[in-house]
């Protein structure tokens, strides 16, 4: 299985794949300062929650290092481990990555360090049990012997530190031989779906098409499968979910053609300090990424692009939200503080 985030010891850097050139190159990034790594999580070079709650660990490790070799005093410090935590806004494991090892700093490197791969760990065995605990939902739920399922973005091993959390459950039911067809939506603008999901999906031999955004609703709508599953970049506590843009469209057609749309993400994306999800930043990314492909630009010279990176479904479309601590059905049991029992 890929590792999309590991750390190298001989050299203190982080090694990440760059996902950026994917899936026509396999080639991985060495980073040893934080200029490299907050362009790399920038770029979306390593992206994904649960990864970037990894980065965010490491990212404090390697501010230290760069910081012993250059001299910083400790303020220069906490302004380089603020830049990491802050390089994508809206992904909420990021900040928490970093918040965890933090108060590790003035008891060493070597402790943050242990800080951050236990993080690494706990996510790994994270995203087997929700995969169990949401294939085990879903199961239940539809009541079909083989389940035909359509996901959006990309959660899998290079979204986590391994397996994956809405990949996660696809692959537990494939392994389980309860896995029909996969549809995996294409996720404009930077195709991390037909890119990295069917690369992945690929990888574990898992029968699946790509298909437009844009077909997503009426794939929902004509019955071709039986639920959606998603990932999240932050859930707020009263269950609104943020996930990669675009999420929202399936959310609605699955409310309409009375199928479970699950959300899939380990208890640490859970932000019980945001009430709803009209708190949510929405980053907005560069418009290059709408108007041009492949280096030439598609639009007339004159065209102005919006480009949120991210949409945010409301509590009472989701049917579940799995983490590894439980599952709990929002649209059935609305409460301010519903995700309480399964936050980290």
């Amino acid at each position: 299985m890929v590792l999309a985030v590991e750390w190298r010891e001989a050299s203190g850097s982080i090694r990440l794949i760059d996902q950026t050139v994917l899936p026509d190159r396999e080639e991985y990034l060495d980073i040893t300062t934080v200029d490299a790594l907050v362009d790399a999580i920038e770029r979306l070079a390593v992206r994904g929650a649960p990864a970037l709650g990894a980065v965010g660990g490491l990212g404090v490790v390697l501010a230290m290092l760069q910081g012993s070799r250059e001299g910083w005093s400790a303020e220069r410090l906490d302004t380089e481990i603020d830049r990491v935590r802050l390089a994508r806004p809206t992904a909420v494991n990021l900040a928490w990555g970093v918040d965890q090892v933090r108060p590790a700093v003035t008891s060493g490197v070597a402790a943050v360090l242990d800080q951050a791969r236990r993080l690494i760990e706990e996510d790994t065995a994270a995203n087997r049990r929700l995969a169990r605990l949401g294939a085990d939902w879903i199961l239940e739920r539809t009541g079909k012997d083989v389940v035909r399922v359509v996901t959006h973005c990309n959660t899998g091993a290079l979204a986590t530190t391994a397996w994956g959390t809405a990949y996660g459950i696809v692959h537990e039911l494939h392994d389980r031989g309860r896995l029909g067809l996969v549809y995996a939506d294409e996720t404009r603008p930077l195709l991390q779906g037909a890119r990295l999901t069917s690369w992945e999906l690929t990888q574990d031999g898992i029968d699946h098409v790509v298909e437009v955004d844009g077909a997503a609703s009426s794939t929902i709508l004509r019955g071709l499968v039986d639920v959606a599953i998603i990932g999240a970049d932050r859930i707020t506590a009263n269950g609104d979910t943020a996930n990669k843009v675009g999420s929202v469209a399936l959310a609605l057609a699955c409310a309409r053609a009375g199928i479970p749309f699950v959300v899939a993400a380990p208890s640490s994306t859970v932000d019980l300090a945001t009430a709803t999800g009209e708190e949510i930043v929405i980053e907005e990314r560069s418009s290059d990424e709408v108007l041009t492909l492949a280096g030439r630009r598609v639009a007339p010279a004159s065209a102005r692009a919006f480009n949120p990176a991210f949409d945010v479904t409301p509590h009472d479309l989701i049917s579940a939200i799995v983490t590894e601590l439980g599952v709990v059905e929002p649209a059935k049991n609305p409460h301010p503080r519903l995700l309480a029992p399964i936050a980290g």
